[in-house]
């Protein structure tokens, strides 16, 4: 079960996005411009985020708390809070979700499971996880704001490509 818990922990989080490379390949032209505009955005904002809410809140590792247990693969002893790994899979997978409901939805369970994953691998709090879907749920509410706003008032070449069909 181990090795199953560190593929899920280790590679999940990774192949989201490699799925969502993907998934924008088939996607229209309009489609294509609206989201790696918020994919963009999303991205800085989400580290932006993470580093925020990692100065407000220090959650040490559980293999730090509690010494007895043992991470199942390697990793630093720094602030667990919030999970990186879950904020930016779940924020990829929120904006393919926003174009492509089903497989977003996919993605998104598989960042849950990423996230689980690295709980049962001991590098990660319950909360940690939490925070991060949270971060992903407010990045990407900002970055389609922001589309939403931005994109009648883009200029000439740029705006024709946004609203292709």
């Amino acid at each position: 079960m181990d090795p199953l818990i560190v593929a899920a922990a280790q590679y999940l989080p990774v192949l989201v996005p490699v799925a969502a490379g993907g998934i924008w390949l088939t996607l229209a032209r309009n489609e294509k411009v609206g989201l790696a505009a918020q994919a963009l955005l999303s991205l800085a904002l989400v580290a932006v985020l993470i580093h925020v809410a990692a100065a407000i809140h220090a959650d040490p590792r559980p293999f730090v708390v509690d010494p007895s247990l043992t991470p199942l693969f390697a990793h630093p002893a720094d602030n667990g809070f919030p999970s990186d790994h879950t904020a930016l899979s779940a924020t990829v997978a929120l904006l393919v979700m926003r174009y492509r409901r089903a497989p977003g939805a996919v993605l998104l369970a598989a960042s849950f499971l990423a996230g689980a994953a690295r709980v049962a691998a001991h590098v990660h709090h319950t909360q940690d996880i939490v925070a991060g879907v949270l971060i992903a749920v407010v990045t990407v509410a900002v970055a389609s704001a922001v589309w939403h706003w931005a994109r009648p008032r883009l200029p000439g070449r740029l705006a024709e490509m946004a609203a292709a069909a």
